[in-house]
């Protein structure tokens, strides 16, 4: 059987989540749900939470029957749900009915962008053992990268054919590039190393780098390890979140960007998420995992801490787009630090059960800052309260590496007294 290659199975990934990331393109449904149905904004808003909060839950549950039933059949499973969950949009649209539009749109949708989210990166990371980082870095590139590709197309479909059939024509273009990306994606064989890193070993030019453990989703949850994770992805994506909810009026109101400049910052940060993944994640093959993290929420809580202040728009605009890189680079990393932490054995199953923090924070961050904008007529209380957020995520980070170091310590005690004995 012929070998395939690498970079094609990288496409294909990415293929799967440019489709899917096409839902952070859902603001440019908004005003034309709510003008032509006479739908409230909240409710209009509330399928996006709803399929945030599936996004989660569904790559949880569906973690173990990735790694059961393999990347082929749990992305096409994704097609199917996520295509399914546009069109029955289209049809909710058209009979308007609310009700069919929450449970299309975020419930059957948002199952399949958790399921399409999951299935392909943990083969992808099998694929990559010398650039994790990079490997998954593309994948998730392409989840924040859809909504810079859905949206204008989304909004001229809008205008030309309508919202009913705008959905009908997504939902039928995604189907064909998920299934087509689908169809190549498979494990590499057990144990497969590429050609460049069995010649650096063999030169030993460079040390083998091991993982930390190799554990099944039930034995990670158990380690301390897996829940400062959880802790750190749960705030690094609030506070990603929190920004990208209110980005638009925050600019506008705190330092005065007219709507179409705050509009075009949007239209950037949609970049520096996409961006941020590749870079911060390809980073992270060199520095390391851990320390990534540390920067991330060093970065994060010095820009938190200034943001109050800020009057400037140039410098508001760089300090947002500084954190929203981190926000995608702390997805774009995730799936690499589970492998040095918890190994490749179950990595779907573990990651999905991490993507709960996502479901989460999805419903953290933007109800904290719409509540403490409501009380207090400001943003600015809202950046000291996620400056103690991030302050407990640099804590955790620092906690991480120390944990990391006392396990690879254990480790070298075990196999000198093995070598002994």
């Amino acid at each position: 059987m012929k070998q395939k290659n690498r970079w094609l199975i990288a496409l294909s990934a990415v293929a799967i989540h440019l489709s899917i990331g096409s839902a952070y393109a859902y603001s440019v449904f908004q005003n034309p749900l709510a003008a032509q149905l006479g739908w409230e904004q909240t409710q209009v808003s509330l399928a996006f939470t709803i399929a945030i909060f599936f996004l989660g839950i569904s790559a949880a549950f569906f973690g173990p029957f990735v790694e059961k039933k393999g990347p082929r059949t749990a992305a096409l499973c994704a097609a199917v749900l996520f295509s399914a969950g546009l069109i029955g949009s289209g049809i909710a649209v058209q009979i308007e009915s609310l009700a069919l539009f929450l449970f299309s749109y975020g419930a059957i949708g948002g199952m399949g962008l958790g399921l399409g989210y999951i299935s392909p990166v943990s083969t992808l990371v099998k694929w990559f053992p010398d650039r994790r980082g990079l490997a998954t870095g593309m994948a998730v590139f392409g989840f924040g990268a859809g909504a810079l590709i859905a949206s204008p197309i989304a909004a001229q479909l809008i205008d030309t054919a309508g919202i009913s059939a705008t959905f009908f024509i997504l939902g039928a273009t995604f189907f064909v590039l998920m299934v087509s990306g689908a169809l190549y994606i498979a494990r590499p064989p057990q144990g497969w190393k590429p050609k460049s890193m069995l010649e650096k070993e063999e030169k030993q030019k460079a040390p083998v780098k091991e993982d930390l453990a190799q554990l099944t989703a039930k034995e990670a949850v158990k380690t301390k390890r897996f829940w400062m994770l959880w802790v750190m992805m749960f705030i690094n994506i609030s506070v990603g979140i929190m920004l990208i909810s209110v980005a638009s009026p925050m600019a506008q109101e705190k330092v005065g960007m007219t709507a179409i400049a705050a509009a075009s910052l949007v239209g950037i940060m949609g970049l520096f998420n996409g961006g941020g993944r590749i870079v911060w994640a390809s980073a992270s093959d060199y520095i390391g995992r851990a320390r990534v993290y540390t920067i991330f929420f060093t970065v994060q809580l010095a820009a938190f801490l200034m943001l109050p202040t800020v009057t400037n728009a140039i410098l508001f605009q760089v300090l947002v787009l500084i954190v929203i890189s981190i926000y995608g680079g702390g997805f774009a990393s995730l799936p690499a630090f589970i492998g040095d932490l918890f190994g490749t054995k179950q990595l779907g199953a573990i990651h999905g059960l991490l993507l709960t923090s996502w479901s989460m924070a999805g419903v953290v961050g933007p109800m904290v800052v719409s509540y403490v904008r409501e009380v207090t007529n400001s943003y600015n209380l809202t950046f000291y309260i996620f400056a103690g957020f991030l302050l407990v995520a640099f804590i955790t980070s620092l906690a991480m590496a120390k944990n990391i170091k006392e396990v690879k310590e254990e480790k070298r005690v075990k196999r000198v007294q093995t070598k002994m004995a």
